[in-house]
């Protein structure tokens, strides 16, 4: 077997196990077990688990900027949908840093997502700013509104794994959705238009159930 292969059979049991039992919960001696490969093995090629640690985290940012990277051309509602599916399927395939609030204080983890965040929220802003000047978004109704959204879809779109550990939802669509249901009601009738005809009528009417505005489904008088 040659070294890059042996590197990359590390690397993807690595991230399985990591993601099954937790990054901490799984050490190098039970890697090289399941790999059928001594310690010594597993160590010549990544001296500690940091190390392995670092080059997994490497592949997944480059992957990430390298497709990120395609939809920064031309805001609009294809490369918005194309951002938020991009991170979510990178929470799927990395949950165990998504998912685990310790990853993201390792300093070199925090760091790179902090700077993931900051060109992200900024994209966001570049595709509002683009929807109000080709007439698809209203001018923001009051200071904030839309800066405060950029955020938000951040949000949505980086926590979605962790939320669904708590609400039992793992469907990507229904993120989306949410995303959607907060950008939506500061279309222009061109906007929604142009939006119904790129996702559909069906999708637009499919965001979510309507709100029930009956107290008594939510108090016992």
């Amino acid at each position: 077997m040659c070294q890059v292969d042996t590197k990359t059979k590390i690397k993807k049991q690595a991230i399985q196990s990591f993601n099954k039992s937790g990054y901490a919960s799984v050490s190098l001696f039970e890697l090289a077990q399941i790999l059928k490969i001594s310690r010594g093995n597993l160590t010549y090629h990544y001296k500690d688990k940091e190390t392995l640690l670092r080059a997994i985290l490497e592949d997944m940012w480059n992957a990430i900027e390298e497709l990120r990277s395609k939809s920064r051309s031309l805001p609009s509602f294809e490369n918005l949908h194309n951002e938020v599916q991009l991170y979510f399927k990178f929470q799927k395939s990395y949950a165990f840093v998504f998912g685990d609030s310790q990853m993201l204080k390792i300093p070199f983890i925090n760091k790179k997502f902090k700077e993931m965040t900051a060109q992200t929220i900024l994209d966001n802003k570049a595709a509002i700013a683009f929807s109000i000047q080709s007439g698809n978004m209203k001018s923001e109704p009051f200071p904030g509104v839309y800066n405060n959204i950029a955020t938000t879809v951040w949000m949505i779109a980086f926590h979605w794994i962790s939320q669904t550990m708590i609400v039992k939802s793992n469907k990507s669509t229904q993120g989306e959705k949410m995303i959607w249901s907060l950008l939506i009601p500061h279309f222009t009738d061109k906007g929604i238009e142009s939006f119904k005809k790129y996702f559909g009528e069906e999708y637009f009417n499919s965001l979510g159930n309507a709100f029930d505005k009956k107290l008594e489904s939510y108090f016992v008088f």
